[in-house]
């Protein structure tokens, strides 16, 4: 699987959020080999808003492997992690991050549109986690993910203004 490959998935389980109405985010855990090993999507609709999709890949990955086996293994996300996420992801020793869209990004946007804010400071994930490897954003999908990120944002607003 190659990060294009992968990173498309992302954006569909993102869509897959975002239709169930959850934030858009969906990850993928890949081994050495390229082998999805798991995938998940935002869940914070479920109540909970640490329900981000690459926690519980963390917490999926720490159950199951050692910690030799975690740091070869990818994480593909579509949009560059939380600090929430980026410390989980150091902490449990997975290997590199690709992700398709970045935080600065998502910052721009956002304010663009009103959006509010986020209730923790948008940082890189290499402002948080500097060790970890990582590539993004990627610009094929800037266009895809700016519209799915803008649902969500209308729709909060929507629901705001009720």
């Amino acid at each position: 699987m190659n990060d294009v490959e992968a990173l498309t998935r992302c954006l569909e389980l993102a869509r897959e959020a975002v239709d169930a109405g959850d934030e858009a985010f969906g990850s993928l855990l890949v081994d050495g080999d390229g082998r999805v090993l798991r995938e998940d999507r935002n869940r914070v609709g479920s109540g909970d808003p640490t329900a981000h999709p690459e926690i519980a890949l963390v917490h999926w990955a720490v159950a199951r492997y050692s910690a030799v086996e975690r740091a070869s293994m990818t994480v593909y996300t579509s949009g560059e992690h939380c600090a929430m996420c980026a410390a989980a992801h150091a902490w449990a020793g997975l290997g590199p991050i690709v992700f398709a869209g970045s935080t600065a990004q998502l910052t721009r946007w956002r304010s663009s549109w009103g959006a509010a804010p986020s209730p923790v400071r948008p940082l890189a994930l290499h402002d948080v986690a500097p060790g970890i490897v990582a590539r993004g954003p990627f610009e094929e999908f800037t266009a895809e993910l700016e519209g799915l990120h803008g649902e969500v944002a209308r729709r909060d607003s929507d629901e705001r203004g009720r």
